[in-house]
């Protein structure tokens, strides 16, 4: 039979037309918010994260801990409400918004290479050591340059609750924060970005996750300014220098990233004061922080000309699915 151009292009069209339909319908995971998802993991990730921790927040913020909007105040338990106010909205945030986005975007075979970070612990011992060893010798180094040598030794009880304390971190602090930061948004960022460009863009969204805090007390609040919170945030980027350094040089172990992050946390919140008594107030703490974060960042970035230690070929199977 003959078939005219004209009737050959009008087939084709119609053919195309009928092929685009069935695609969408064979592919109705690409569209409305799964479809987003999908498209977008990481920018559904900082929303997602944002917006349930901020909203589980909300009551500790208005609370007595924090306004006062709100008449009452949380319970204290181990002698800080952050269990009960902070924590349950640091859950819900980076580790739940990860793991949705994960399922959504790359399935059974992303929550496993998700996972599989999460488990991986088996690192040389130098690692635990460095890292448990190094972030205290680092503050301290920071401390008596702000305080002029001025240094106590911390009482035998402290030393004795430093270690349980610091356990105690990993799966509260650690835990709810870094399957987020660094486990899912991290490795996407390296290969999109580059590990600094990728780091340079996950610092500071870290630190502003964590501004709504200041407004209560967990900020210090009302006893806040802004340079108190850029302050925080500056420190924020300078220390995903070094924890994206310690994550590539590690093979991605995520048990190290969480014992690096919460050293911090644990030397100030038990040792610090102790140890520099002159310079404890909020602001000064801050400033100790941010330098002793800043010196070790500019080394890292010096020795390993802005790699961070990054080796793409090392990478896991990507993300099937998007991955920006």
């Amino acid at each position: 039979m003959l078939i005219t151009v004209s009737q050959a292009h009008l087939s084709g069209e119609n053919e195309m037309s009928v092929d685009s339909q069935r695609g969408i319908e064979r592919h109705p995971s690409q569209t409305g918010l799964r479809g987003f998802i999908r498209r977008r993991p990481l920018l559904s990730f900082f929303v997602l994260a944002n917006l349930m921790s901020w909203l589980a927040w909300a009551p500790y913020i208005l609370s007595a801990t924090g306004l006062g909007v709100l008449d009452f105040t949380f319970p204290s338990l181990l002698g800080t409400t952050q269990f009960a106010g902070v924590l349950p909205g640091a859950y819900l945030g980076p580790i739940f918004a990860a793991f949705i986005v994960t399922a959504i975007a790359d399935g059974r075979a992303g929550l496993r290479r998700w996972v599989g970070r999460m488990l991986k612990w088996r690192v040389s011992w130098v690692w635990y050591l460095g890292t448990a060893v190094g972030v205290p010798a680092a503050i301290i180094v920071a401390g008596l340059a702000v305080s002029n040598e001025d240094i106590h030794m911390p009482p035998v009880a402290v030393l004795v609750a430093y270690l349980p304390s610091l356990l105690l971190q990993m799966v509260t602090t650690g835990l709810a924060e870094e399957p987020g930061w660094r486990d899912f948004a991290l490795p996407r960022l390296q290969r999109k970005f580059g590990p600094l460009g990728g780091t340079l863009i996950l610092g500071p969204l870290w630190g502003f996750w964590h501004v709504p805090l200041f407004l209560s007390e967990w900020g210090g609040w009302p006893n806040v300014t802004w340079l108190t919170v850029g302050e925080f945030v500056a420190f924020a980027s300078v220390f995903s220098v070094i924890v994206t350094w310690v994550f590539n040089r590690t093979g991605q172990s995520l048990p190290l990233v969480m014992l690096l992050h919460v050293s911090v946390n644990n030397f100030m919140s038990l040792a610090y004061s102790d140890m520099f008594p002159s310079i404890a107030t909020a602001e000064q703490t801050s400033h100790v922080t941010l330098i002793a974060s800043s010196t070790v960042a500019i080394i890292i970035l010096v020795a390993t000309r802005g790699r961070l230690g990054y080796r793409k070929a090392e990478e896991s199977t990507p993300e099937v699915a998007h991955q920006n």
